[in-house]
């Protein structure tokens, strides 16, 4: 089901609201009708994937258990248990998201084995990558010290919560600990979440799909021209921020109306003046969980310099394969190490910092790395990435009737994007206490042409689902 869908706006999300305000908080009425709802919103497209998330709950819960039990009186145990829990996790995820490339790579690389490796067709469940990473923080927190939970139905509605469920934030157990046992939600509390969750629905419908529609022809095949082929990837650069975006202030708006504070996921990335600022601003949940269970035990940046480039390899090529089972989306991954290891090595991070001139230099070499990176991310392949990337640098005509025609028509939206993707109306209006009443009449007003959007193309799925 999806956020953006007829059913969960006027079915669903009334149902399960008016559900949840009615019962008492008293023997976890609250919880259990919101993991019920929960189960029943990832079932609604494919009701045979609840059974593999539930087996990640079982499996999580018991491992926990143990490694709580152990931690104290046997740590090799423990550690025995962590590793084990660690593969069981890495199995569900591996089987069901890269077996199926892991074959295919097989038989074109080994032609003659064909008849010994099989085809396989496995389909993925949504939001596996997103449910797993979760699950995985919360083993190694009770590994690292944090007690395990007793109560499985409150595990698994940490894992399972239809909120971020899908495409995150990916949530931390010590984040929401106590909001699992206990919260309480405010009138004020709730209205800003029926804001922000606007806000995202706005963005999705109103920017993101309009980008889509450029974004999409463009790279349906080779550009006509080098003006299209930039034209679409500067929309595909807009699209995904404001599709991924919407979808994180969506998760965070419903998080409140639940009573849950869900940490921020976004801060504006597009106006950042190094690589290395730019993932600190974007997927923060991603960032900071490959920060604290890959790169910081593999010994962060307080190691030698090969060892650093060797810890940035192993974290970048992993954050390129959890985004997909595509070579495209691993060479995405590396071009980001080799980056961010440049800047780290070189120390340009600092020296960018403090020089307003190499500042106007490097800021925009910073957002062309990010475009280029994104036509690596959008293409079906390396093939067809290369293709494109050669018609934005030359090897199609200049300009065709394709760029002309959308590059007019998006003037508007473009420009709406643009500053939409930069803090300067945030802080200029939205934040501004006169600008409250304006600003909700505004964002409602919007809502209603999102609505009518929506019941003219039902079909609206959000980039980051595929991951």
């Amino acid at each position: 089901m999806l956020f953006t869908s007829i059913e969960f706006l006027f079915l669903f999300l009334p149902l399960v609201l008016a559900g949840y305000y009615l019962l008492p908080f008293r023997w976890n009425l609250k919880n259990y009708w919101l993991l019920s709802a929960s189960l029943g919103f990832y079932a609604w497209g494919e009701p045979r994937f609840v059974f593999a998330m539930l087996a990640s709950i079982a499996f999580n819960y018991v491992m926990a258990l143990a490694i709580d039990h152990a931690r104290s009186w046997r740590p090799r145990v423990a550690k025995v248990l962590l590793a084990f829990a660690v593969a069981g996790n890495l199995a569900l995820i591996g089987l069901w998201k890269y077996c199926n490339f892991v074959t295919a790579t097989l038989r074109d690389w080994f032609p003659s084995w064909q008849g010994a490796i099989p085809q396989t067709s496995f389909l993925l469940p949504i939001g596996i990558s997103f449910f797993t990473f979760q699950a995985l923080s919360y083993v190694v927190d009770v590994y690292r010290g944090e007690k395990a939970q007793r109560n499985p139905l409150i595990l698994a509605l940490y894992i399972a919560l239809f909120p971020q469920l899908i495409a995150g934030p990916i949530v931390r157990y010590t984040t929401v600990r106590d909001q699992l046992l206990a919260r309480r939600t405010t009138w004020d509390q709730f209205s800003t979440g029926v804001f922000r969750f606007v806000v995202g629905f706005n963005k999705k419908m109103l920017l993101a799909n309009l980008m889509a529609e450029v974004a999409d022809k463009a790279f349906a095949g080779a550009p006509g021209s080098v003006a299209f082929a930039w034209l679409g990837a500067m929309c595909y650069t807009l699209q995904i921020y404001f599709d991924f975006s919407g979808y994180s202030d969506m998760a965070i708006g419903l998080g409140k109306m639940f009573g849950f504070n869900f940490l921020e996921n976004f801060n504006y990335p597009y106006i950042s003046k190094t690589v290395t600022e730019f993932w600190r601003r974007w997927h923060m949940s991603l960032g900071s969980w490959f920060r604290d269970y890959v790169y910081f035990p593999l010994g962060g940046s307080r190691v030698g310099r090969g060892r650093l480039v060797v810890n940035l390899a192993v974290v970048w090529f992993l954050t390129g394969l959890w985004h997909g089972a595509n070579w495209t989306f691993i060479l995405w991954g590396c071009l980001y190490g080799v980056l961010i290891a440049g800047e780290k090595l070189s120390g340009w991070v600092q020296k960018v910092e403090g020089s307003v001139a190499l500042r106007l230099f490097y800021q925009p070499f910073t957002m062309l790395m990010v475009v280029l990176g994104w036509v690596l991310f959008r293409s079906p392949s390396i093939g067809a990435a290369g293709n494109y990337l050669a018609a934005m640098f030359g090897s199609a005509p200049l300009v065709d009737g394709s760029a002309i025609f959308w590059s007019r028509e998006m003037v508007v939206p473009l420009v709406c994007a643009v500053v939409g993707s930069a803090p300067t109306l945030k802080a200029k209006f939205l934040a501004r206490p006169w600008f409250t009443v304006p600003g909700y009449a505004v964002q409602f007003a919007l809502f209603a042409v999102s609505i009518s959007c929506l019941v003219m193309n039902a079909h609206n799925p959000f980039i980051y689902f595929n991951f």
